[in-house]
């Protein structure tokens, strides 16, 4: 029976959206404030209406800035935000460049880089200022690169470079190994993988 449903479901058309009388709108990054507001009011007066007794909660537009729009020629600077789980490490810090370790590779980001997103993994992420070039190791999280010169950078944990300690990597990495040789668990060698790929990636940081 259900899968005559699934069947009858997918031979109907699915009516596009001015068929449905919605109003079309092209996909972009950086939502309208004008839009974002609307939005924003709407949620309140609908709650208002459902719940009439409690506050309404407060959505993320609320905490939110409006991105400036995309500017018509290309800015000399990137404005870089980096943040982690309990610091903000850079705020609105214009830059020349910041090279960021991706899961694909190393990512250069230049004034007027095209919209993307880049998953991150253990490695150095630096960021260039004129002849000052100050370098950071992260151990994961992700780059948002904005059509308007903006980067922002989250990072699950993330230390200068000159603050780290070669004695301690080498000593991590080295019992990382033998947890991963004894491991008799999947969970045990996971575990001992990830501390033996962020150990090794710390190494090259450090040596490289």
């Amino acid at each position: 029976m259900f899968r005559q449903a699934a069947r009858n479901l997918l031979r109907r058309p699915f009516p596009s959206s001015a068929a449905r009388g919605a109003p079309s709108r092209p996909f972009s990054a950086d939502a309208p404030a004008a839009a974002a507001e609307t939005a924003g009011a709407a949620f309140v007066e609908a709650w208002k209406k459902a719940v009439p007794n409690i506050d309404p909660p407060k959505t993320p537009l609320s905490f939110m800035q409006p991105r400036p729009p995309a500017p018509p020629s290309i800015p000399s600077k990137l404005t870089v935000n980096f943040v982690l789980p309990y610091a903000s490490e850079l705020s609105h810090k214009e830059v020349d460049m910041v090279i960021v370790p991706a899961t694909t590779g190393q990512l250069g980001v230049l004034p007027g880089h095209v919209a993307s997103i880049a998953e991150l993994k253990p490695g150095v992420m630096s960021v260039h200022d004129g002849n000052e070039v100050t370098k950071y190791f992260v151990s994961s999280g992700f780059a948002f690169v904005h059509a308007n010169s903006y980067a922002d950078i989250i990072a699950v944990e993330a230390v200068p470079l000159d603050q780290i300690d070669a004695s301690l990597v080498q000593k991590g990495l080295a019992d990382f190994t033998q947890k991963l040789n004894s491991a008799s668990t999947d969970l045990e060698k996971a575990e001992a993988q990830i501390g033996v790929d962020v150990h090794s990636a710390l190494n090259s940081a450090l040596t490289g």
